[in-house]
């Protein structure tokens, strides 16, 4: 999915979160911030050798929880 997103907007200036690549569900096209699934980034985080309840604090606090400016990617909570 990213790699079409960034086929499509070339001259986009689009922030990633590194190493969340696969956790891509798309893009806002009215701001251009990329769209991540939480419970993909979480399930990376799991396959990576966390426990699942140490990935999601980790996830929230370290991932989501931070602010990098106007091009912060949107996070998709899609595990309710």
């Amino acid at each position: 999915m990213l790699d079409n997103i960034l086929e499509c907007f070339p001259e986009e200036d689009i922030l990633k979160a590194d190493g969340y690549d696969a956790g891509v569900i798309g893009i806002d096209c009215t701001s251009m911030r990329l769209i991540y699934s939480v419970s993909s980034c979480i399930q990376l985080l799991v396959n990576d050798g966390m426990e699942e309840e140490e990935a999601v604090e980790y996830f929230n606090f370290n991932v989501m929880g931070s602010y990098i400016g106007e091009k912060t990617p949107i996070w998709c909570v899609d595990n309710l």
